[in-house]
């Protein structure tokens, strides 16, 4: 019988877990017996999860999440405890790219083997967001970061590390993943006070209503304000290069020193990969936070209605250009290339943006160009196989 995410109230007691419910019904005796876990809702498990249900035929289930993720295995948290998970040989069969996969933070539906010490996973949720990017290099393919994420914290250290066009591409990234962003600014106490604010103010000018704390591991000034977004229930996500202190800060967050940290390099000041995995992390306030390596190379796939949210000021400005097909490169009567020359938009913002959109839409080509060719190939093959089966 699958999942009731119902609490189920006997003799004005809440029954938790795998409950025993007793009915009298016309002096027939009915026992009822079903998984309840109420836990799971401390792990996120909401409304728009508990209203879906998997494909019919999968055995006896109850939800979970994925804490974990390895290459040919998962840690999932059904909400009582953390146990070991593959997938079924039917799940992997049927998916057709990585996108298809489970990721950290995915729930799915799994069933229970070996006296709960073990599970299958046979179905995926659907996610309510995905944080996802360009696998790195010259392969056009989506690499999976983490799903159903609630807030993306951005951070960015005050020294070397910051790059407002960095920013932009994050930005990016989390918007097109419908997920809410938050902007974190470590190393505050290499900079004097007046500095910080500067530095702030900078990215609240083009940013005004995005959520950004200057704060320090070393004095642990701001970090009360972070504490406070970490709010129980929801999943957050720490995104940034190696280096700017993402471990560190996620040590304080714990309370221990859980997690392995590395110096960063003196001559260039680039950090030290100390995360090599994701892991969802239950914080001791009730919160829940990913852990991801640091990323050096954001490249930016099919990403339109990212760049719309990030780039509204020069979207608003595209709406009064001459021509509605305007590439904002060298057309007259374009509204955006005038707003460069004229001072009201800084070339560096218009480059930045520019050079997304073109990423973005090349990749795209790319991506879709390889998606036909595969579906092709895997035609080809099934003709094969059906032939060869024929002449048996």
């Amino acid at each position: 019988m699958p999942y009731n995410s119902a609490r189920i109230i006997v003799s004005g007691k809440a029954h938790n877990d795998f409950a025993s419910l007793n009915f009298f019904r016309s002096r027939h005796f009915i026992q009822i017996r079903i998984w309840i876990n109420m836990n799971t809702e401390t792990l996120g498990f909401g409304p728009s999860f508990s209203s879906f249900t998997p494909p019919d035929g999968i055995p006896e289930w109850r939800p979970a999440r994925i804490t974990t993720a390895h290459k040919d295995s998962y840690t999932i948290h059904t909400g009582s405890q953390e146990i070991s998970a593959e997938l079924t040989g039917k799940f992997m069969f049927t998916a057709e790219s990585p996108l298809d996969y489970p990721c950290v933070g995915d729930w799915v539906a799994a069933q229970m083997l070996d006296e709960g010490t073990f599970a299958v996973i046979h179905s995926l949720f659907p996610r309510r967001s995905l944080l996802k990017r360009k696998t790195s290099g010259k392969q056009v393919e989506y690499q999976l970061i983490a799903a159903n994420i609630d807030e993306a914290m951005i951070m960015q250290s005050l020294d070397a590390d910051f790059s407002m066009n960095r920013l932009d591409r994050y930005l990016v990234m989390v918007r097109e993943g419908r997920i809410e962003p938050s902007v974190l600014l470590s190393k505050s106490d290499l900079l004097k006070p007046d500095e910080v604010i500067s530095m702030r103010e900078r990215i609240l000018e083009i940013y005004p209503t995005l959520p950004v704390i200057a704060f320090s591991n070393e004095s642990a000034d701001g970090l009360e304000s972070i504490k406070k977004r970490l709010e129980p229930g929801r999943t957050f996500c720490l995104l940034g290069s190696s280096g700017v202190g993402k471990t560190t800060l996620l040590n304080l967050l714990i309370g221990e020193q859980k997690y392995e940290t590395a110096a960063i390099r003196e001559k260039d000041s680039k950090g030290r990969h100390t995360t090599t995995t994701r892991h969802l992390i239950i914080l001791p306030g009730g919160g829940m936070i990913i852990d991801t390596p640091g990323m050096r190379e954001l490249g930016t796939t099919d990403a339109e209605a990212g760049l719309d949210h990030v780039f509204k000021d020069i979207e608003s400005l595209a709406a009064g250009c001459r021509f509605a097909d305007c590439t904002h490169t060298h057309e007259q009567g374009c509204a955006v290339t005038e707003a460069v020359e004229t001072g009201a938009l800084t070339g560096k913002r218009y480059e930045n943006y520019m050079k997304m959109k073109r990423e973005s839409a090349h990749y795209a080509r790319s991506y879709h160009e390889k998606r036909q060719r595969d579906k092709e190939f895997g035609k080809m093959v099934k003709s094969i196989m059906k032939t060869h089966k024929k002449r048996q």
